[in-house]
């Protein structure tokens, strides 16, 4: 299957299982039929370059998207309509924000999460509660969205550092947050403690003697759990893809 600009995002659909979606460098939104290796439908409402995509756990028809024009879109795959606009950002150089919406009273946030000092590179979802969030600071911060009574949180329940993070991926498992580092390692914090819970080095083997060697030049560009496993795929800027597990 192949797009006609670079890809920024993509993910599966967990209810359709023959379906995947994809964003790109245009601002172009698709959604493909990997059996026929066709696209279904196709959104290019955006002005600007979609880096953020992902299907709705409780409606697998309605995809979100978000966009550096800065506006959030969620879409109905089945009619290749726009359903929802929820904002449009005005961005100033010392204010990295993330905004949290109730859909049902979209006109403006439920609260503003305040507190990292650059931009603001993946958002997930650890359990109904929590929120974490990853930033190009080397820094992800963990939210209680329990808190939302108030318009604007500025104090994380928990920050994590160690690694040294831009856009190089976030995942999470059963409480596990999963993100890369231009370290060229994978990186695995727990949303219960501070500290660093498990790390992964990637290096290169020498073909010939089999010996491996670190490359300073490498980073971490993507990792994803399955599912809720203890099994997590990693990919580098090389191309080279490990499938881990924590034991």
């Amino acid at each position: 299957m192949a797009s006609r600009s670079k890809l920024s995002s993509i993910c599966w659909n967990s209810y359709i299982k023959s379906q995947i979606a994809s964003s790109n460098f245009e601002g172009v939104v698709q959604v493909w039929d990997v059996t026929r290796s066709q696209v279904l439908t196709e959104m290019i409402e955006h002005e600007k370059r979609v880096w953020s995509i992902d299907f709705s756990s409780a409606d697998p028809t309605v995809l979100a998207s978000g966009s550096d024009d800065g506006s959030v879109k969620l879409w109905s795959i089945n009619q290749a309509i726009l359903l929802l606009h929820l904002m449009d950002v005005s961005f100033e150089n010392k204010h990295y924000r993330i905004y949290y919406y109730d859909l049902r009273t979209s006109r403006v946030p439920l609260c503003t999460l305040v507190g990292h000092n650059k931009t603001v590179s993946y958002i997930k979802f650890v359990d109904a509660n929590t929120l974490v969030s990853s930033s190009t600071y080397n820094t992800l911060k963990l939210w209680g969205l329990s808190m939302c009574n108030s318009m604007v949180i500025d104090a994380p329940l928990q920050s994590f550092t160690g690694h040294m993070n831009n856009f190089v991926g976030l995942s999470v498992s059963d409480g596990y947050i999963a993100t890369g580092s231009e370290t060229n390692e994978v990186f695995i914090y727990h949303k219960a403690f501070p500290m660093l819970a498990l790390s992964f080095k990637f290096n290169n083997m020498d073909p010939l003697s089999g010996d491996e060697t670190d490359d300073a030049a490498q980073f971490i560009s993507s990792v994803c759990w399955r599912g809720q496993s203890p099994a997590l795929v990693a990919a580098n800027s090389t191309g080279n893809i490990k499938i881990l597990e924590m034991v």
